[in-house]
């Protein structure tokens, strides 16, 4: 039987970069393993901070070294000039983090070279990355999230007269604490927690910076950050739970990828009912949004009130052997290289079946 060949796209445009390299650099180790060898041939294409895509011999080598390349200046045109071995491809296995690679951008052209991949679709990736745009689903389907408000960066960097209207609107509706993200940005980038008027106005002036859409949320006291993973197309399944926990504020980007900082507790210590319950909404929320192939779900639980939130809908999450998706699955029964398989499989299944 033929293998299959396998095309493990890594690197890309957005602020999370390194964390892509380090994921693929444990993909294609996993590739290696148990069974992997027999069934596929893994081609590595490492996209330049640029957007150049590089022939699989510098990627591999950017892949066993665990660092990006030097930018170099490119002319608009060699973004579309791919590899030769590109069109050798069967599946992809995108690991794209941020912006053009879990947005639904890769998606797209993925979708036109007609080649199955890895992962969620257009839609799934592009309403898993933009946060208001999730909520606004999530509270179709009824699942429950904490306040938030929506902001354009057209009512931010606007006249005097309604700047100051959005914040008394901000504080009477959420009040303080409360969080401000940029709406399509990930691992925290751009986050800042605020507690009085003068942070408010300089967390909406640099989300702005970052995205044009802008969502401010209520903070929950005393809570637990809890998270599940889920994995399938049409019967996705959902893993068992895992914690978060952390010595910083909130789980800023700092914290989130400087060793030490954040311990992970697989699996979280709770009641069985509760449980079931994130495990019911996770895989609610994969379908809600139309995911496909693999999520982490991440929930807010707070134990004084029994208070349960979904907080947001990963569709690319972290893939290093130490990344929560992952080690979730490991705790549930399926090792990491056969998680790896299932994932391909997962792949060319939802290409069978849309054919």
């Amino acid at each position: 039987m033929a293998k299959v060949r396998v095309g493990l796209l890594f690197g890309g445009r957005s602020g999370e970069h390194e964390v892509s390299i380090n994921s693929a650099r444990s993909i294609y180790q996993a590739l290696t393993e148990g069974h992997n060898p027999e069934k596929y041939t893994v081609t590595p294409f490492y996209i330049q901070r640029q957007g150049l895509w590089t022939d699989p011999e510098q990627s591999l080598q950017v892949l066993q070294q665990g660092q990006s390349l030097a930018e170099q200046s490119i002319l608009p045109a060699q973004r579309w000039q791919f590899p030769a071995a590109v069109a050798d491809i069967q599946v992809w296995f995108p690991i794209l983090h941020g912006p053009n690679g879990e947005d639904g951008t890769i998606q797209g052209l993925l979708t036109l070279m007609q080649v199955p991949f890895v992962g969620s679709g257009v839609l799934g990736s592009a309403v898993g990355m933009d946060k208001i745009a999730m909520k606004q689903i999530f509270e179709r389907v009824g699942l429950p999230q904490v306040r938030y408000v929506a902001v354009e960066r057209s009512q931010i960097w606007s006249n005097p007269c309604v700047f100051p209207k959005l914040c008394d609107d901000i504080e009477a509706e959420l009040g303080y604490p409360c969080f401000v993200k940029p709406a399509n940005l990930g691992s925290s980038v751009g986050i800042a927690k605020v507690r009085n008027r003068s942070e408010l106005e300089t967390a909406l002036d640099n989300a702005a910076s970052y995205d044009r859409r802008i969502i401010v949320e209520a903070a929950l006291a005393d809570i637990r950050e809890i998270e599940c993973a889920v994995l399938g197309n049409d019967k996705p399944q959902a893993s068992v739970i895992g914690e978060i926990t952390y010595d910083s504020d909130f789980y800023d980007y700092e914290t989130k990828y400087t060793d030490g900082r954040a311990q992970l507790h697989i699996p979280a210590l709770l009641p069985s009912e509760v449980t079931a319950q994130v495990q019911s909404m996770a895989l609610q929320a994969f379908q809600a949004i139309g995911a496909s192939g693999l999520s982490r779900v991440d929930f807010f639980y707070q134990e004084s009130s029994g208070t349960l939130v979904i907080n947001e809908i990963n569709t690319l999450p972290g893939f290093t052997a130490f990344s929560m998706y992952p080690q979730l699955w490991a705790a549930t029964g399926v090792a990491f290289p056969d998680l790896v398989d299932r994932l391909i499989q997962l792949a060319l299944e939802e290409n069978t079946t849309a054919a």
